[in-house]
């Protein structure tokens, strides 16, 4: 299997300038298994030309090649997970060709339907580029657009559109999918005021470029909640919004690796935009000037932190698992952490911004701008747009979800119960909204 991905044509060793970055097309981190093979093969599979590779655990694709190049030895650093290659430098990157290889990766690649659109009043002003093909289908028309590296393919009749969501097509109100049945029959599609829009295996790449604070941040803000309740989820939200890395209380390589580079930093280094932290405790919260509170369902909470503990980030616990004592035990010293730790930020905290993991799902702009505007930030509404386009980032568990599964005993869901209400009230007791409805309906 390997072989055939070490075909990429090395191409030498450029600089990699991140004001002029033009390997930005997807990025990966791996800080303990980066290899050549493995970044060549992750660019090919996003149907990307080049795939570069830099301080021997980074990994950039693209579809041009770096402008400056530099002297061979200076990409020397060593892979992370092979030895004697070499993974480019400190802002240097080695670059492959991986053209030849996305015959192989052709087939995995994914193209998603988005939906039947009314298409905007002037489609040439809306998007940078297009294509007019007799014959056209949807994969000639999301191989033309990944090329140029537009994340949206978009087609009328015979016509082909690449772009971004904008605010003047924004994806918002899709329309019904019978109203483009005949966009791919030129006579009939409603006089072309509909278009079919799919997403292409391209990242939006307007909101993935973050860096640290230039100036040590004044405020010192908490992202607080408890385990399981969407942190990682708000954390790479706000780090897209802002374009600022969030910072830790604790160290995770495993969210390292996946490009929260503020992991690694000292939690009180104030070049975070804000801190995860999951304590609570008079000492720990009285240390933050101000903190945004999210907070989750506890039934869903309680699951996903069990999961997490025995499945890690994104993997689900066995079925043993549950069935086990591990389980119950769990829900008791966790319950009761759950509503403890919003109690105590409620009590401690000296500025807060409470928000529900639920609303935040349901309307994540508005709550996204909320939470921006906390933290003293303004950021256009493209860049919101694609926040919103690459909104789950890679943080949804993945594999068979529990199908129709209840691990609670009616025991369990007395005790919680009563711990939402208690919450519930000294919530609304603050002035903030209480708990969302949804929260106690078993």
């Amino acid at each position: 299997m390997w072989e055939r991905w070490l075909r990429g044509t090395y191409m030498g060793c450029f600089s990699d300038d991140s004001r002029e970055r033009t390997l930005k097309g997807a990025v990966f981190y791996d800080l303990r298994k980066m290899t050549v093979s493995h970044c060549q093969e992750a660019c090919a599979e996003r149907a990307y030309t080049y795939a570069g590779l830099a301080y021997g655990a980074e990994c950039y694709c693209g579809n041009k090649l770096p402008a400056t190049a530099s002297k061979p030895e200076e990409c020397n650093s060593e892979c992370k997970g092979e030895k004697g290659s070499a993974c480019g430098g400190v802002n240097r990157l080695s670059v492959y060709r991986v053209e030849e290889l996305r015959a192989g990766a052709r087939r995995r690649r994914n193209v998603i339907y988005r939906g039947c659109f009314r298409a905007p009043e002037n489609l040439t002003d809306t998007f940078p580029a297009s294509l007019i093909q007799p014959n056209l289908t949807v994969e000639m028309c999301s191989e033309f657009c990944s090329k140029k590296e537009f994340p949206l393919a978009v087609i009328r009749g015979r016509e082909c559109y690449c772009g971004y969501p904008t605010g003047r097509f924004s994806l918002r109100d899709s329309a019904d999918g019978l109203l483009c049945s005949g966009t791919h029959n030129t006579s009939g599609a409603a006089e072309g005021k509909y278009c079919l829009v799919y997403q292409t295996p391209v990242q939006d790449t307007r909101c993935t470029d973050r860096k640290f604070l230039t100036t040590k941040s004044k405020v010192f803000v908490a992202l607080s909640s408890f385990p399981g309740a969407g942190n990682t989820w708000a954390r790479h939200l706000i780090e897209h919004a802002t374009g600022y890395y969030t910072g830790s209380y604790y160290f995770d390589g495993a969210l390292y690796n996946k490009g929260f580079k503020g992991e690694k930093d000292h939690w009180r280094s104030r070049r975070t935009i804000c801190v995860k932290t999951h304590e609570s405790g008079k000492t720990e919260i009285e240390m933050f000037d101000s903190a945004i509170l999210l907070i989750r369902n506890p039934y869903k909470s309680l699951m996903a932190e069990f999961n997490r503990k025995y499945a890690g980030h994104l993997g689900y616990a066995t079925d043993r698992t549950w069935k086990s004592k591990e389980w119950p035990d769990f829900v008791t010293s966790y319950a009761s952490w759950w509503a403890s730790h919003v109690l105590d930020w409620l009590k401690y905290g000296k500025r807060l911004l409470v928000v529900h993991y639920e609303d935040l799902k349901q309307s994540l702009i508005p709550k996204l701008k909320e939470m921006v505007e906390f933290l003293n930030m303004t950021v256009t509404e493209d860049r919101l747009l694609c926040v919103e386009n690459n909104r789950d980032g890679n943080f949804k568990r993945s594999g068979a979800k529990q199908k129709d599964f209840e691990p609670f005993t009616q025991e369990m869901k007395d005790l919680i119960n009563r711990y939402i209400l208690t919450v519930d009230e000294a919530l609304r007791g603050r002035n903030f909204t209480g708990l969302p409805r949804e929260y106690v309906p078993r």
